[in-house]
Parts: structure tokens; C-alpha cells; sequence
């Protein structure tokens, strides 16, 4: 008994010195568990699903001018609450959000009694939490120099990640701009070429065990945007600050925080399917609108003449077909691109916006975005990089009428850069324009943040459809991968839906499309954005199938409801999204045989709907039919095809 009582109070000892303090926090349906330990002064944290392992012991902790908060720390105390948010959107994925999670704060000190806190919040498949850095004595600012933050996977964990691009590289030296592919299905600690990690969000497949999305939201000014680390053989990744050669080289890769101050959220969207994947709100849950909108915006649908007939087709004639192109098809916007500064001239432009609106279509304008920290040569440039000359500039496009902005060209993610997208944003309510982003970073929350943000690009997106023959070989694999990674964590300014069979102006050589009619206007449904510029050409109107033209005249661009099928990211895609009344069901097939799915869709049973598939020659069908009142529905995907259901 002795012996016993010994060798238990040796077990207490090393117990308590190894694991100093250990709080749980659960969701509200029990089957999401976070606990946080102290390990030997260093804080971490596991996830667990239904019981398995989700995130292995993980560090927390940031590095600060002031001193090192990661390591001899002393756990103070914590108090856990609960919160519930009901809200409106009406511009991501739903538009009546309830969130209920569970909060706990971590209050933490280290030697020199300064605390640190961390805030956690589960929620029904999802944990989110972020740093807290309280007022120190006189201290009222300070430099966060890096974080410790980690995720910890299991080693049999496979990855889907697209890899963080070069600073200073690509076109006229503007990247990064999350424009990569992605790994698929790869284990975890592959590194990337040169070391640069990956772009959030990110992917794993934690074997059979379950499902992980790990992101980050409420970036702001007051912080730099961050991405992971390249993984270690075991497994682990760490939250990682942007590169210093970002934007030639100038500006902090730090964050500079007024105390008391918070670091963004990082979350983690769990689940034993990719269900809750698809349908998380969770980037939208944890922040709220930074000002009000200055007027109700408008999304919709537009024309644009620049992702299939390029440069050239900067000129009144061809942007005049563009406008009618729009009227025909009644959509709201066209987007005039790149050039019409010098093709057009400011003096034409307000003539040519004039005629827009005599056919009920409103403009957007494209413009470069940058002042000193790149070399596209494409104007208009130097007009939005400064305060006086972005005040001036929307002035007057607010006075001739223009709706709103493409910015393009940014190409950095330190605090400098979420501050220019904040200024860009801010004024531009002011002027009651709405703002797209492109060749950009990915928004992080943005939709719900800044009330005049419509979409960004942040994904290889249709315009490299055009310049490599690669992207179209593989549109299927990423379109397919997009509703499941980049598309569930923010809008996705895509810009794609193509009739033509070849992706120049001739329509009749060159850039060969390969995938079906139907799989493009599939993916018009799978691809979410408030507001989105479509890439079909005048010509659509006589060689596309009417009935895919009449399908794209409706096409809605803001959803209600949006919901899991089916699907693997890499292999095929199936989501449905609700309209008012409406339900759409898309899928697309990137596997290189047939694909015959049995569906269940409840949501039309027993209810008419037009489905729309390809045949057996790949040409469109549009077929009649009444939904049997299980809502069991049978489909065949052709390689690169897919379908539409249309209630």
C-alpha cells in the first residue's frame, strides 16, 4: 500500500508539472471538445470530434517587442459563458444566421506578472479563438513580431493546400495574389518550393476520423494577414506573418497593436463529413459591420468584354456590344476593365456610362490599385493610392453615375496592405460605390465587416483559363476543390461561365475549352459572389444553346440557403443553394469516367423541376421531370461535365 500511495503521489507530481492547468470547453450539442492545457509554462490546446482526435496537442502563444508570451507562462484562472447571435446577410451563403457557442477566457501571466488572454469560442462543429493583450503598466502599444499558434495533425492526416505564392513575382511583379493550385490528398509536411507555406484556408482529412478547415477572420487594419507554415513530418503547422519582400520590400511583416488590443480569430471548422465545411458561417459569426453602408447596395449579374476578347476590346464599339449584351441578357452591371482611361478617356466614359444607363445597366470600373509597390503598366493608375487622389477620383465617379470598383494588383498581406483595402473600402461607402478586389488577398470576414465589399478574385481563377493550356486541363479537378476550400470561407469573384467552345475572340481555334455547356453553368451555381461578372461573348446569343442562354438570363447571384450533397474535393462537387422559393442543385465531375450518383434531396420532393445534363455526344439536354416524394434522384456526371436541377 505504501508502495501504491508512492508511486501515485510521484504520478500527481509529474501530473501537475507537466499539465499545470486543464479547462474543457464543449459545443452546445456536446460533440465538439476543446481542452487547453499549461505544458511546462508553454499553452496548448487539442480538438476532439465525436470522440477522435482532431488537432493533437497545439501551441499557442504570441511574440511580442515587449516579450515573449509562448513559453513561461503561468495559468491564472479562466471563466467560460455562453453566446448567441442572430443576424442578417445578404451577401454570403445564407441570409438568417443563428450562432450559439460556448465561450471560455484563459487569463495567463508571465514573470513579470504582465497577462496575457485567450479567448475560445466552440460552436456546433467549429472552434474559433484569438489573443486578447491587456494594457501593461504604461504600455499602451506594442509590436506582435510572430505566434507561436499551431495545429497539431495526426500523422495519417492528408492535405488539400494551396501554396502561398513568391513575393515580387508573376505579372509586372504582383504576387502573392492566391492564385495557386493545390495539393490534393497529400500527406501532411510537404513542403512548399522556397519555404512560403500556405495560403488560408486549408484543408485536412484526418483519415476516417473526420474533416478540418482552418482559416482566419476579422482582419482588419489593426493587423497583418497571416497564412501556415509549411507542416512538419508530424504534422504540424504554425500561423505564419506575411514575407518581408512582400511589396517591394517596404513595410512591416508584423502587427502593430494599440493595448488593449486582439489579434484576428483563427478558426477551425470540424466535422465527420464535409457537411459542415460547406455550410459554416463561421468567418461571419465572430465580427460585425465596421460602419454603416451609405446606401442600399445592389448585387447582381454583369457582362464583361476583357476575359475573352482582352485588350483589344477596350474601345466604345466593342464595350457598346458589352452593354447590350447585359440589357439582352437583363443583367445589372457591366464591368469595363483594364485601359478605358486611354481608349476610352475620362470625357467618353461619362458618355458611354450615360448610355449604359438608358439600357438599365449600371457600370463598374476597373482600376490598378497601386502607387509605388509594382510594375503593371495598366492604368487608370496612381488614383487610388493616395487619400487626395482617391477622394477626388470617387467624387467624380460618383457624380457620372459609376456603381462601382475593381481594384486590382495588391499583392502583399502585411498591415500596410489590409490598411490600403480598409481605405479603399471606407471611402469608397462614403461615395456610395461598391468595391470588388482583385489579384488580392482572401477577404476575411469582409462580406459582413465592410458593407460596400461584393467579392474578391484570390483564386486561380478564369482569366488563367485563358493564358495556360495546364488550368483548362485541370478546370474540372479545381472546380471541385473551390465550394469545399476557398469558396466556403468568403465570396469568390470568379468571373467565368463560358459558352464559347474556344476562349478567344474568333470562337473557332486556339484556346480550346474542354469541360461541357452544362458544367459551366454548373458552376455559376456551385461558385458563390454577390456580385459576378460572367464571361459570356455578344456571339453567345446566336451559337449557345437557347436554352442555356435562357438559364443564364435567371441565374441568381445571392443565396438563402446553401447545402452539402454530396462530393471529395479533387473528384466531384454537388451543393445546393435555395433563391426566395427557388432551389438550384448543381454538380460537376472532374474524375476521367462517368460518375452516377443517387442523390437525396429533400428539399424537391415530389416537386417539377427542369434538369439539365449532358448527353452522350456532350451537348446540353434540358429535361422535364417531377421529383419522386422520397427526393431520391439519380444523375450521371460525364469527365469534366456535370448538371442542374432547377425546381
Amino acid at each position: 500500500m505504501k508502495h501504491l500511495f508512492l508511486i501515485l503521489s510521484i504520478l500527481f507530481t509529474f501530473t501537475t508539472h507537466m499539465f499545470a492547468q486543464i479547462a474543457t470547453l464543449t459545443s452546445p450539442d456536446g460533440k465538439l471538445n476543446l481542452q487547453f492545457h499549461v505544458v511546462e509554462g508553454q499553452p496548448q490546446y487539442s480538438v476532439e470530434y465525436e470522440g477522435k482526435t482532431i488537432l493533437e496537442q497545439s501551441p499557442l502563444g504570441i511574440v511580442t517587442n515587449e516579450g515573449d508570451f509562448s513559453t513561461n507562462l503561468t495559468y491564472k484562472s479562466h471563466q467560460t459563458t455562453s453566446v448567441e447571435k442572430n443576424y442578417t446577410q445578404d451577401k454570403i451563403k445564407q441570409s438568417h444566421i443563428r450562432y450559439e457557442a460556448n465561450k471560455m477566457v484563459v487569463s495567463l501571466e508571465d514573470a513579470k506578472q504582465r497577462g496575457l488572454n485567450i479567448e475560445f469560442q466552440v460552436s456546433n462543429n467549429n472552434v474559433a479563438f484569438r489573443y486578447e493583450l491587456p494594457q501593461w503598466g504604461e504600455r499602451r502599444a506594442c509590436v506582435v513580431e510572430k505566434e507561436a499558434t499551431g495545429f497539431k495533425f495526426p500523422e495519417s492526416t492528408t492535405t488539400f493546400l494551396s501554396p502561398m505564392m513568391g513575393a515580387m513575382g508573376a505579372f509586372a511583379r504582383t504576387s502573392p495574389s492566391y492564385e495557386s493550385g493545390y495539393t490534393n490528398d497529400e500527406p501532411v509536411g510537404k513542403p512548399t518550393h522556397g519555404n512560403l507555406g500556405y495560403v488560408f484556408p486549408g484543408l485536412f482529412r484526418i483519415g476516417d476520423d473526420g474533416w478540418a478547415l482552418i482559416s482566419e477572420t476579422g482582419v482588419t487594419s489593426q493587423y497583418c494577414a497571416s497564412h501556415l507554415s509549411d507542416g512538419t513530418r508530424e504534422g504540424l503547422y504554425h500561423v505564419a506573418f506575411p514575407d518581408m519582400r512582400q511589396n517591394n520590400g517596404f513595410g512591416s511583416n508584423g502587427a502593430q497593436l494599440s493595448l488593449p488590443g486582439f489579434t484576428p480569430w483563427r478558426t477551425i471548422t470540424v466535422g465527420s463529413s464535409l457537411k459542415p465545411i460547406v455550410e459554416t458561417t463561421i468567418p461571419f459569426d465572430l465580427v460585425e459591420p465596421l460602419y454603416e453602408p451609405s446606401r442600399e447596395y445592389q448585387y447582381g449579374r454583369g457582362t464583361w468584354s476583357w476575359i475573352v476578347w482582352q485588350d483589344q476590346s477596350m474601345n466604345w464599339n466593342d464595350q457598346v456590344k458589352y452593354i447590350d449584351l447585359a440589357a439582352e441578357m437583363g443583367y445589372e452591371y457591366i464591368l469595363i476593365d483594364a485601359l478605358w482611361d486611354t481608349n476610352i478617356g475620362y470625357e467618353k466614359m461619362e458618355e458611354l456610362i450615360s448610355y449604359a444607363n438608358s439600357k438599365n445597366v449600371d457600370v463598374f470600373l476597373w482600376y490598378n490599385s497601386n502607387g509605388g509597390f509594382n510594375d503593371a503598366p495598366q492604368g487608370p493608375r496612381n488614383r487610388l493610392s493616395s487619400s487626395i487622389a482617391r477622394k477626388e477620383e470617387m467624387k467624380w465617379l460618383k457624380k457620372v453615375g459609376v456603381k462601382g470598383l475593381k481594384v486590382d494588383f495588391f499583392g502583399g498581406d502585411k498591415q500596410e496592405t489590409m490598411r490600403f483595402y480598409e481605405d479603399i473600402l471606407s471611402d469608397a461607402n462614403d461615395y456610395g460605390l461598391m468595391i470588388i478586389f482583385h489579384g488580392c488577398t482572401l477577404p476575411r470576414g469582409w462580406e459582413r465587416m465592410y458593407p460596400n465589399f461584393v467579392g474578391s478574385e484570390a483564386v486561380l481563377a478564369s482569366e488563367m483559363l485563358i493564358f495556360s493550356q495546364d488550368v483548362r486541363e485541370k478546370e474540372a479537378f479545381y472546380a471541385t476543390l473551390h465550394p469545399f476550400i476557398r469558396n466556403s470561407v468568403a465570396s469568390m469573384e470568379f468571373g467565368g461561365v463560358f459558352m464559347n467552345k474556344f476562349l478567344n475572340r474568333g470562337n473557332s481555334r486556339g484556346q480550346q475549352r474542354l469541360t461541357t455547356d452544362v458544367f459551366q453553368i454548373a458552376t455559376g451555381i456551385l461558385f458563390q459572389n454577390p456580385v459576378q461578372m460572367f464571361a459570356l461573348t455578344p456571339n453567345n446569343l446566336t451559337d449557345a444553346p437557347a436554352t442555356l442562354i435562357n438559364f443564364m438570363k435567371e441565374i441568381p447571384t445571392t443565396w438563402n440557403e446553401t447545402l452539402y450533397i454530396d462530393g471529395y474535393p479533387g473528384k466531384y462537387s454537388v451543393i445546393a443553394r435555395r433563391h426566395g422559393e427557388q432551389w438550384y442543385i448543381a454538380g460537376v465531375n472532374a474524375l476521367e469516367e462517368p460518375l452516377e450518383l443517387e442523390l437525396s434531396l429533400p428539399m424537391v420532393a415530389g416537386k417539377k423541376v427542369s434538369i439539365y445534363s449532358d448527353n452522350s455526344n456532350r451537348e446540353a439536354v434540358v429535361n422535364s421531370s417531377k421529383i419522386n416524394h422520397n427526393g431520391k434522384v439519380k444523375v450521371t456526371l460525364l469527365p469534366r461535365g456535370g448538371f442542374v436541377i432547377k425546381q
